[in-house]
């Protein structure tokens, strides 16, 4: 059975190349557009991985992380950020702070990203 994977991106473009290079590598694929609906869904389904960009409506990739890192029943669950912008020092701190397994930047190259996430997922 595929390893499934939750993409929280609100940018439609991004969302359709995730989507696409998480099933061309053999992962199922999950998504959602805001904050809310991913935080949403992560409850609901059995995922492997959550893929979540910084900045969403609703509801915040640091929110949606701190959330799902505190209650016993996902904390398992790798959570890796995205943020489009250059990474500030506080923002990958925060985004530890709140839990995230990985912070990388959207302009990752693809390969790089899914060796990140097999990595991840291999933990």
């Amino acid at each position: 059975m595929a390893q499934r994977i939750l993409v929280i991106e609100d940018n439609p473009d991004f969302r359709d190349l995730l989507t696409y290079t998480l099933s061309n590598a053999g992962y199922t694929v999950l998504a959602a557009t805001t904050g809310k609906d991913g935080l949403d869904t992560a409850r609901r389904e059995q995922l492997d991985l959550i893929l979540t960009d910084l900045m969403l409506p609703l509801m915040n990739g640091y929110e949606i992380c701190s959330m799902l890192k505190q209650d016993v029943r996902y904390r398992r669950i790798p959570i890796l950020m995205l943020s489009a912008t250059k990474v500030q020092e506080k923002d990958e701190y925060l985004a530890k702070d709140c839990g995230a397994d990985l912070f990388v930047l959207k302009s990752i190259e693809p390969k790089e990203l899914l060796a990140k996430i097999r990595d991840l997922l291999a933990r």
